[in-house]
């Protein structure tokens, strides 16, 4: 199994809503996102997907979310965009594009800070 990183970034503001502390103020951060997909084969050049073609894609979901208030966005309207539910958003987006179509989402971390992030696993590479 081959897995393959890339990582983006945006920045955007947001609020914990419920959070007892100050995250349930707007405040901003310069998010990194990493994603890692899994592929069992390579193609006839030795890829198993071109790293151009991932941050491409990466950054098309990441450029809905650049330079917002997450909690404006329809996401977040019911959920938090905290990094979890952020993470979580990513991966299921980027599984379902056409584009990946030949590699699995291994799974999408977002750091919301130099040491802080959360990662998110589809079912059937988690556990």
């Amino acid at each position: 199994m081959y897995e393959l990183t890339v990582e983006g970034n945006f920045a955007a503001a947001h609020q914990l809503r419920g959070y007892e502390g100050s995250c349930e103020k707007l405040h901003g951060h310069n998010w990194r996102v990493q994603l890692t997909v899994r592929a069992g084969r390579l193609n006839q050049i030795g890829l198993a997907i071109d790293f151009k073609l991932l941050k491409k894609r990466l950054g098309i979901y990441l450029a809905q979310l650049d330079h917002t208030n997450l909690n404006e966005l329809e996401i977040f309207q019911r959920q938090n965009p905290s990094s979890e539910n952020i993470a979580r958003w990513l991966c299921r987006q980027l599984g379902r594009d056409d584009a990946l179509a030949g590699v699995k989402i291994g799974r999408v971390t977002v750091w919301e800070s130099e040491h802080s992030c959360a990662s998110y696993l589809p079912e059937e590479t988690s556990g």
